[in-house]
């Protein structure tokens, strides 16, 4: 073991633990990242503006910007969702996006490791002793810590290990193919447009998407049913779509979390963020404005840990977050829970969201990362029809 002892070891170099790492060694701790290499999730890519001003990310990383949505229903009726007066939604592409928060990481101070995190192992001394290697079958090696930040994703070694009730985190599996883009776009496939298939041929419980990255294009599905076929769910929508000749890039998979740990610490020395926390939206998907925020929340909580010497302020992480988007994710929470529940409900769905006030507040409370306020009479009309379509009340189409 290095006689070294580091301030703060991140476990994992995706959005969130680039972005703890980043602020942590900006701020003048010793920091530690250790990531395992060649990984890349499967993700669908969109970020907000408002990702990009809070965190201070170049324009240049997007690799494309859609300007509508469209929502298609079991029936394949199809509901576009223009962003309007808002202007984007960027699009980038994970082994680009990661890698260059990795190396702002690294140009802050932020030292650098490829390797496999294995355990946490304590002795009398203070701080925690991250066990590792550098790659499979070699022998562990060994590097100490004041504070361990567990963002090594859903079903994380570290939480699961440090954190009580981390393995039952319920969870969706994600599949992707990134392809070559189509040369010419049409009614099928627009450069400019991200199209979500609300359709239970695709997703039995959630949703399948098209996202386009510029020069390729994600192709993707989720779904926690075990038994349900992603792959095969994906070679039908590039059937259906006309993409089946368009060259696979890469394949990608992995479980995505979709509620918040009750806890993200261990009362000593260990907090966990992102992915490993359970932040990914419900409903949505979204995970890279959340992975990105909350790796900031927990960067500033072990920054007041390491200054006080106060354990308790490593809590301060979780309350933030949930103060600040806890009401976002129970709405997104029960949209999921009724809407997905079955095709003729998705149909519904796919009708409200045709609907102008819908598809305003929608985009304002995606751009802006809350519920908005503004119009308190929008919300009562959206509630109504809501409660209408919930009832059967009124048509799906």
């Amino acid at each position: 073991m290095t006689e070294k002892i580091y301030d703060v070891a991140v476990i994992g170099g995706g959005p969130t633990g680039a972005t703890a790492a980043d602020d942590l060694a900006r701020a003048g701790h010793s920091v530690l990242l250790m990531e395992r290499g060649g990984r890349i999730k499967p993700c669908g890519g969109a970020v907000p503006p408002r990702l990009m001003e809070e965190f201070e990310i170049p324009q240049s990383l997007l690799v494309a910007r859609a300007r509508s949505a469209r929502m298609i229903a079991p029936s394949s009726r199809a509901v576009d969702m223009p962003v309007g007066e808002i202007g984007y939604v960027g699009m980038v592409d994970r082994e680009h996006f990661d890698e260059w928060l990795r190396e702002r990481a690294e140009k802050s101070g932020a030292e650098r490791l490829e390797a496999t995190f294995d355990r946490i192992e304590r002795d009398d001394e203070d701080g925690a002793i991250i066990c590792f290697r550098r790659e499979r079958g070699a022998e562990i090696e060994r590097v100490r810590a004041k504070l361990v930040i567990g963002a090594d994703g859903a079903r994380s070694a570290v939480a699961k290990q440090n954190i009580p009730g981390a393995e039952k985190i319920p969870c969706v599996f994600a599949y992707h193919e990134i392809i070559e883009s189509p040369d010419i776009a049409n009614d099928q496939y627009d450069p400019s447009r991200c199209d979500v298939f609300y359709q239970g041929k695709l997703s039995p419980d959630f949703y399948a998407w098209v996202f386009p990255h510029g020069k390729t294009a994600s192709i993707g599905v989720g779904s926690a049913n075990k038994g349900f076929s992603l792959r095969g769910a994906v070679s039908t929508m590039r059937d259906d779509l006309g993409l089946s000749k368009c060259q696979t890039v890469r394949r990608e998979g992995a479980p995505i979390p979709l509620k918040p740990l009750k806890r993200w610490d261990n009362g000593r020395d260990v907090i966990v963020a992102g992915d490993a926390a359970g932040i990914v939206a419900p409903a949505s998907g979204e995970g890279i404005y959340y992975a990105m925020i909350g790796g900031r929340y927990v960067a500033e909580a072990a920054e007041q840990c390491l200054a006080t010497g106060e354990v308790k302020a490593l809590k301060l992480a979780r309350k933030r977050f949930m103060k600040e988007h806890g009401k976002v994710f129970w709405v997104l929470g029960m949209m999921q829970y009724f809407w997905y529940s079955s095709d003729k409900r998705r149909e519904r769905f796919v009708t409200m969201c045709d609907d102008k006030d819908v598809q305003q507040l929608t985009w304002q409370a995606y751009m802006n990362k809350k519920l908005v306020r503004a119009k308190p009479m929008a919300h009562i009309k959206i509630f109504l029809k809501d409660c209408a379509h919930l009832l059967g009340l009124k048509a799906a189409a």
